[in-house]
């Protein structure tokens, strides 16, 4: 249970209760808060996490992006990532790092001084009663909110405040009975989902959004390598909504559920979900993840 979780917090340990900050703290009230979201999984060499260093670098990137001052290098962040992992005794699960500014205020400007960290490790399963991730397929609305305009904020930062979009997104979609939620950017064409980056395959190529106008995806970018790797052609640019009624498949991806194929856009069925590529590259994403790709064993940071 999550009451039983430790959690690093600013070069110490403590429990799980006592990981709080004030109601007033800056990054409360104003959004504040960076994050990553990163998976672990069991190996056949013990736990590893998935793509550690990519993402403390868009940690890093979106402290930058932020004018925010890192307190830690990132030698210290994987120490501490590993050191959580062990004294949570996990062997798969979920790896949340937090940045904020824990200092009451009122300014909309930040405290002066570098962020405060804490990192969480759970395991769903065994923590949050009630939460599935044995999704075999779901439905996607296209949502009358937009992604938010790359000139209005650095949608590049994985920021708390961003992150309301991608909920009212998804609240618009879930009225007409759709489980995800796609966004078009400021010009009309696919964006991304709430939380999520949106593949699509037509003759034979795999397609997604370009970057600039959606979050550099650690998933979407491992996919897309994957994919090549398997000869699969791919494509990044801006895409036409009309190109998601003409798709042989569609599939979402996340940092948690890997690929999550769509069987339903608006009122369009798909014809198969999961369909031939979607499978095939969901198996090489397993096989990456537990470690019997040799080819892509870096991507797995070993807990040692």
């Amino acid at each position: 249970m999550l009451e039983d979780r430790v959690v690093y917090t600013n070069g110490k340990f403590v429990a799980w209760k006592d990981s709080t900050v004030h109601m007033m703290s800056h990054s409360f009230a104003r959004g504040t808060t960076i994050f990553e979201v990163l998976s672990l999984h069991a190996t056949d060499d013990g736990p590893a996490v998935f793509r550690l260093q990519d993402h403390i670098a868009r940690l890093t990137r979106s402290a930058h992006l932020l004018d925010m001052d890192l307190p830690m290098s990132p030698d210290a962040f994987y120490e501490a990532v590993i050191e959580t992992v062990k004294r949570n005794n996990l062997d798969k699960g979920i790896i949340k790092i937090m940045g904020y500014y824990p200092q009451i205020a009122l300014d909309i400007l930040p405290p002066d001084g570098n962020l405060e960290f804490s990192i969480f490790a759970m395991d769903p399963e065994q923590d949050i009663p009630g939460i599935d991730f044995s999704e075999r397929s779901t439905t996607i609305g296209i949502s009358s909110w937009h992604k938010l305009d790359p000139k209005t904020v650095p949608v590049e930062a994985k920021a708390a405040a961003n992150y309301l979009n991608g909920m009212v997104a998804r609240l618009d979609v879930r009225k007409r009975g759709f489980d995800y939620a796609l966004m078009l950017d400021s010009d009309g064409f696919i964006a991304e989902g709430g939380t999520e980056s949106v593949f699509i395959v037509r003759d034979g190529r795999l397609m997604t959004s370009a970057l600039g106008t959606v979050l550099h995806g650690i998933t979407r970018k491992s996919i897309l390598q994957a994919a090549e790797s398997l000869d699969i052609i791919t494509f990044e640019g801006r895409l036409s909504p009309d190109i998601l009624f003409e798709a042989e498949e569609i599939f979402l991806s996340s940092s948690l559920s890997k690929i999550l194929p769509v069987h339903k856009i608006e009122d369009r069925e798909l014809p198969e979900a999961p369909g031939l590529m979607g499978i095939k590259l969901a198996e090489l994403m397993d096989k990456i993840t537990v470690g019997k790709e040799a080819h892509f064993k870096d991507w797995l940071y070993p807990i040692k």
